[in-house]
């Protein structure tokens, strides 16, 4: 290591920026914090605002734009934008996503929350690498990070949907790496159960979270329910200690600056970040 800043002076595009729980805010203030120029988009507008609002405050330099990953016309907008503010794109970060877990018993409560997930999940990340892709071949570099999750590696029950896309997630990242060699770095971010992301919230039916806890379900279930009403001991969620159940959303965030502050010749290409406690089985 030759002490370079690999992330100042960047110029990245986070998707699902507007989210105070997730990792889009945080990333795009951690980016902005190291002298990266952040183009922040979000569908909700307030909390994207809000998110710049507090880039601006501690000095950093952001772009709010109100962006559909689901639309085409607005990631092309998007990226358009940022070319025409900072003169090119080096990275953007495919965060925005939802996570419908439901049995396929529960097709007619949950069909619409799946359409909206391969809308956002897939095509929502599709859309994303296709608006930058002309620019980083033109520049001759770029960095395309893809949020996956360890639903992507495996089938299980009750994520039959929103694993699939995941998995599609994965497959589409892989197949720009090998078609880019080089011209692209692309990394793929596959998180574990973070819950102060909020993303249990759209979760269809919560017994169908037994896919990837298996025989731990109990256990799980407890332990959640302890947390959510701050019963859990302290241990279980202090990232010193090795039993740690819960990571906050913060060591995410940590990773996907870890792969951006890198050389262009180095490509960090998957990284899964979990509790060394935790329930899952992925």
């Amino acid at each position: 290591m030759n002490g370079v800043d690999h992330v100042e002076d960047k110029v990245v595009i986070v998707t699902g920026a507007g989210s105070r729980t997730g990792f889009g805010s945080r990333v795009s203030a951690m980016l902005a914090a190291r002298g990266a120029r952040v183009v922040c988009s979000d569908v909700d507008e307030a909390a994207l605002r809000e998110t710049v609002a507090g880039i601006a405050a501690q000095g950093g330099e952001a772009l709010a734009l109100k962006a559909d990953v689901t639309s085409i016309d607005d990631m092309k907008t998007l990226a358009a934008t940022a070319v025409a503010r900072f003169g090119r794109i080096d990275i953007i970060v495919n965060n925005a996503g939802v996570m419908p877990l439901a049995f396929f018993a529960d097709h007619a409560a949950a069909l619409a929350a799946w359409h909206r997930c391969i809308d956002v999940n897939f095509k929502g990340v599709l859309n994303g690498m296709v608006a930058v892709y002309d620019q980083m071949i033109a520049q001759g570099r770029g960095h395309v990070i893809n949020l996956s999750s360890i639903y992507g590696n495996f089938p299980v029950a009750g994520a039959g949907v929103y694993g699939a896309t995941k998995a599609a997630v994965n497959v589409l990242s892989e197949s720009l790496r090998v078609e880019s060699r080089g011209r692209i770095k692309v990394t793929t971010v596959k998180p574990t159960g973070v819950p102060e992301t909020g993303l249990a919230g759209g979760v269809v039916n919560r017994a169908a979270v037994v896919g990837i806890v298996g025989q731990n379900l109990s256990e799980f279930v407890q332990a959640r329910t302890d947390f959510v009403e701050g019963r859990l001991e302290s241990a279980a969620t202090d990232p010193e200690q090795p039993g740690c159940l819960f990571l906050p959303a913060q060591y995410i965030a940590d990773a996907i600056l870890h792969v951006i502050d890198q050389p262009w010749g180095v490509s960090v290409s998957e990284v899964t970040v979990r509790a060394t406690g935790d329930h899952f089985l992925l």
